[in-house]
This record gives structure tokens, C-alpha cells and sequence, in this order.
């Protein structure tokens, strides 16, 4: 949440979406008493995302100066 501004209802649509398509893991556990989320990119995201980074430099690469 700190590091993108959403807010959590936000967030956790955005997570729950990428852990459909399985580009993500999720690991719910807890730190003391408070909930804690990590997230693990999959191969499948990390080729994903690989993808969109290629395609995103394309785009600005094609921009005129």
C-alpha cells in the first residue's frame, strides 16, 4: 500500500485478479498479532511481465524526440 497509494480495497482486487490468472502466490501469515501478505511472482507473471516491459520500452522508443 505505501509503495503504490492504493487503498486496500484497491490493492486487494488488483492481487486477487493476478492470483486468478496466476502470475502471483499469495502468503497470508502474521507478524505478532497483525496480518502480513507477501506476494511471489510466478514464472508465468515474471514471462508476463517480461512481455510488458519490452512492449512498454517499444512504445516509448517509436515516441517522437
Amino acid at each position: 500500500m505505501r509503495q503504490t497509494g492504493l487503498t486496500w480495497g484497491n490493492l486487494s482486487s488488483h492481487i486477487s485478479k493476478l492470483e486468478a490468472s496466476n502470475y502471483v502466490e499469495v502468503e497470508k501469515t502474521f507478524k505478532g498479532k497483525k496480518p502480513h501478505t507477501m506476494l511471489h511472482l510466478t514464472n508465468k507473471g515474471r514471462a508476463a511481465f517480461q512481455i510488458y516491459r519490452q512492449q512498454m520500452k517499444q512504445v516509448f522508443d517509436d515516441l517522437p524526440d
